[in-house]
């Protein structure tokens, strides 16, 4: 099994040729950003007229910062868009730190701050909204994070029980289609809540294997998701109105789903 680590404390100096550095802790080598249009307050509506685009960020909302000491990958929110690894990836194991900021952005400045680790992403940048790739959602979202949405036409089978008007994973549930397409919408909710209180660091893991998913916050199975549309694909973090940091990445590729 190899294992690929990518810390945040310190580059690789060489990689072999099946090794990527994710974040070298100094720059964005080996990302791809992509802003979206702005968001115009007098209107309250996204602009018509596009965003910078790809790897074209003049308002610096992707960047490296320093947080409690060492290199994190810092995302604003000021402008909503991704950053997305150039390299897919299919079978592994990924384990993440996030943490939220202070700062929030219209039109989100009265809601939850909000992110996004999505998986899978594949095909033209700004697919879902004018913003992000077509892709599977790990939600990160302040009390939310682990639910599960399809971006831009992923779709995944989810153990779910109906309470209200939405879908709560259980893993005895109805086995049960999300996707935009489907009567059952895109968006499953997690279950437990694991998240810890913001201002702290959390710790995400994901595992992907063949046409499954399992989504794992602070050491807790939130959600367990099968029969994926989507099998391979890049990495992508949302910016969607709040400063959020990413760091300790760490990628290990798996042949079996280990939980």
């Amino acid at each position: 099994m190899r294992i690929i680590l990518f810390c945040l404390a310190f580059a690789l100096c060489c990689c072999s040729q099946d090794e990527a550095s994710l974040f070298n802790g100094k720059d964005l080598t080996g990302w791809d950003t992509y802003v979206g249009p702005a968001y115009d307050t007098a209107r309250k509506k996204f602009d018509s007229i596009p965003g910078p685009g790809l790897n074209n960020d003049p308002d610096k909302v992707f960047s490296v910062a320093t947080v409690d000491g060492g290199p994190v990958l810092r995302i604003s929110g000021e402008r909503f868009g991704g950053i997305s690894t150039k390299e897919e990836f299919s079978n592994y194991h990924f384990t993440v730190e996030f943490k939220w900021g202070q700062a929030k952005y219209a039109p989100k400045l009265n809601d939850k701050r909000d992110s996004g680790l999505l998986y899978h992403g594949v095909g033209d940048h700004g697919a879902d909204g004018g913003f992000w790739l077509q892709s599977q959602e790990f939600q990160v979202q302040e009390g939310d994070c682990g639910d599960y949405w399809g971006v831009a036409g992923g779709g995944f089978d989810v153990p779910v029980v109906k309470v209200g008007n939405g879908y709560v994973y259980n893993e005895t549930g109805e086995m049960l289609t999300f996707h935009q397409d489907s009567p059952n919408d895109r968006h499953a909710v997690k279950s437990p809540d694991a998240e810890n209180p913001t201002g702290e660091w959390n710790t995400l893991e994901l595992y992907c294997l063949g046409d499954s998913a399992v989504h794992v916050v602070n050491g807790v199975v939130v959600m367990r998701l099968y029969n994926s549309n989507l099998k391979k694909g890049k990495i992508q973090f949302q910016s969607e109105g709040a400063e959020v940091f990413y760091r300790n990445f760490k990628l290990e590729s798996i042949s079996a789903m280990p939980l």
